[in-house]
């Protein structure tokens, strides 16, 4: 938004934090995603499109060391025979996690944030650690279906310990990072494209549903073996966005149709509730609807199983690509509605707070909690998408 005091004031702090010293349990994902990721983020735009809202260039450059300060003290990870990381990490015992498998999206989440550090700072070894633990996902030992893989890996020997997957959470954005590598740098990562490609016809194939009480929806089931389980999750409605980005980057009009369908259908989600905000999880399995959802299920085509509004970013950034690729005004108007909807529903004092039931009035409970991605990412799409002119296209 472009307010220098506030840039100043949060740039010249973050040079004070001790990312060496933490007593609390740290996800390596999580870290990177949250933390390593928007350092990065603020180091290329205040060197690039924003030089100009920084006055303090030397807090600016400190973006960037902390980005190696902390990559240094998260790197002890990837200490495994196969150099798959430890899910988590206890810094003061200098110790991991109990867990001998990770999930792939853990694993497939740090490309882009650990290899920018790379090639910002002319160290190889972050991008080499990274690299060396995505070749198992990129040439994986089995698959379920082509291009399609399960759900975690065993950090020792790179087989994987399930059969079941999806697009959903721990599976999620290790698709969503195949493209987003590629576009980063397709002259290095078109191996990355390759392997989005099949999974991504994979999975209009063969996981590509329809719920029986209103077909004209179509959302991504999750899978166990080569079973679906005609459920979906919130989490999973990035999916619709990353179609778009495919379309546009591949130029495959199967793609963008395909997205802007899913786009459509997590709507819905949204539209058919009270409080106009979608649930955690939902399904549409016609022999598992719930007695007390038979009327809901009837009308909308699908029942929920968790009714929690987590402030999460899924539905409106997928809007946000689909307005980007059609101009159409409507995915605008949606992003407003749910933004109107969470500011009604889920504001507490100066921030918002996670809700327990989107399909009750008020949203039922306040949970008390609120994840950082409601300004990473929220916030973030529901301004990119009003802004008449955008700083970036993704």
């Amino acid at each position: 938004m472009e307010i220098p005091s506030i840039v100043d004031e949060i740039i010249e702090w973050i040079p004070s934090i001790d990312y060496n010293s933490s007593s609390k349990e740290l996800s390596v994902f999580e870290t990177t995603i949250r933390y390593l990721a928007g350092m990065l983020s603020g180091y290329d735009l205040l060197t690039g499109p924003l030089s100009h809202v920084a006055s303090n260039t030397s807090a600016v450059e400190g973006l960037l060391a902390q980005s190696v300060n902390l990559a240094d003290a998260l790197k002890y990870a990837f200490e495994t025979p196969t150099g798959i990381p430890h899910h988590s990490l206890f810094q003061t015992k200098h110790a991991y996690d109990s867990p001998t498998d990770n999930s792939i999206a853990s694993v497939g989440t740090l490309q882009i944030e650990w290899q920018r550090l790379s090639d910002l700072t002319g160290n190889p070894e972050y991008g080499n650690l990274v690299q060396k633990a995505e070749s198992y996902l990129l040439n994986p030992k089995t698959e379920i279906w082509p291009g399609l893989i399960a759900t975690h890996i065993d950090i020792y020997n790179g087989e994987f310990t399930d059969i079941y997957g999806g697009w959903s959470g721990a599976q999620d954005s290790f698709y969503e990072y195949l493209i987003k590598m590629y576009v980063y740098d397709s002259s290095r990562y078109g191996n990355y494209s390759d392997r989005w490609i099949v999974a991504a016809d994979s999975t209009m194939k063969h996981l590509a549903s329809h719920p029986p009480k209103k077909p004209e929806l179509t959302f991504i089931s999750g899978y166990f073996n080569h079973t679906l389980d005609h459920s979906s999750h919130h989490l999973t409605c990035f999916d619709g966005g990353n179609f778009i980005l495919g379309g546009q980057v591949f130029k495959r009009k199967d793609y963008l149709d395909f997205g802007l369908q899913l786009v459509d259908s997590c709507h819905w989600t949204y539209n058919s509730t009270v409080t106009k905000l979608g649930p955690e999880d939902f399904s549409w399995n016609p022999h598992k609807v719930p007695a007390s959802q038979k009327a809901f299920y009837e009308k909308n085509g699908y029942y929920i199983k968790n009714g929690m509004y987590d402030l999460r970013p899924e539905v409106i950034e997928s809007y946000y690509y689909a307005y980007k690729a059609t101009g159409n005004e409507m995915y605008r108007d949606w992003a407003w509605e749910a933004f109107v909807a969470m500011n009604e529903t889920c504001r507490a004092g100066k921030g918002f707070t996670a809700i327990t039931d989107v399909n009750a009035p008020g949203g039922g409970d306040s949970r008390n909690e609120q994840e950082s991605f409601l300004f990473a990412e929220v916030l973030k799409y529901s301004y990119m998408i009003q802004k008449p002119v955008c700083l970036t296209s993704g």
